[in-house]
């Protein structure tokens, strides 16, 4: 049996955490959980460990992919098998990891993607963050040279090779598509598989369209960069 980790990036949710974690172990029984509690003000890390959750307290806001990265740092020194990143407000059901983990360790690819507009395709962004998803797939899709229809999806799970090369390379800022061409650039395979999202049950998305578009700018220039690195992985 694999040994699996969920690992739940969070900064100031304390109005969701507490539903997240008690639904990921019911779904998850055997899968163990870290709470990586990026400079949270509020009781977000307190209700992560009374829920009984390891949490990794980062000294102050650092953002998600350093978050994610110490994640997959103590993923790495337990020595687990997968690691699957689920965000702590709510928008990746419990229900859908195991549609994650199935290809894993069916070894059809290091990185499974949970994409949103596959299956019956039920997700309706707004217009200015369709045209931004949009984007990011053809560009990232042609680069890699594999189709993927959700680049910006946060809900995904890799194997131990793949944690292994996270734990020293991760991007930052918002990482999820610049971190598919650097896991192209080191000979990870890539794929996507269907997933039912939710909204998000708190807080609000920190992206507004003035953000959308700098974000879309700053990644798509970060990716070109990233094609021309050298990019190594450990044998």
């Amino acid at each position: 049996m694999s040994k699996i980790l969920i690992i739940i990036p969070a900064f100031n949710e304390e109005a969701t955490i507490g539903s997240v974690i008690p639904s990921v172990k019911k779904e998850m029984p055997d899968a163990d959980i870290v709470v990586v509690n990026d400079g949270s003000h509020d009781k977000t890390s307190q209700i992560a460990k009374t829920l009984g959750a390891v949490v990794i307290d980062l000294p102050y806001n650092l953002g998600i992919g350093a978050a994610m990265q110490a994640g997959y740092r103590f993923a790495k020194s337990m020595g687990y098998d997968i690691a699957v990143q689920v965000d702590a407000d709510g928008q990746h059901p419990a229900n859908q990891i195991k549609n994650l983990i199935k290809p894993i360790e069916d070894n059809k690819a290091d990185v499974i993607i949970g994409s949103r507009f596959l299956g019956k395709g039920e997700y309706k962004p707004s217009l200015a963050r369709l045209v931004g998803m949009t984007v990011f797939a053809k560009v990232v899709s042609f680069i890699i040279k594999n189709k993927v229809t959700d680049t910006t999806s946060g809900f995904r799970a890799v194997n131990k090779k793949v944690v292994n090369f996270f734990s020293s390379i991760y991007p930052d800022d918002y990482p999820e598509v610049e971190a598919l061409v650097l896991l192209y650039k080191a000979g990870f395979s890539i794929m996507d598989t269907a997933v039912i999202m939710d909204e998000r049950h708190g807080g609000k998305s920190s992206i507004t369209p003035i953000r959308g578009l700098y974000y879309m700018v700053k990644v798509l220039l970060a990716v070109f960069v990233d094609t021309l690195k050298r990019i190594e992985r450990e044998a």
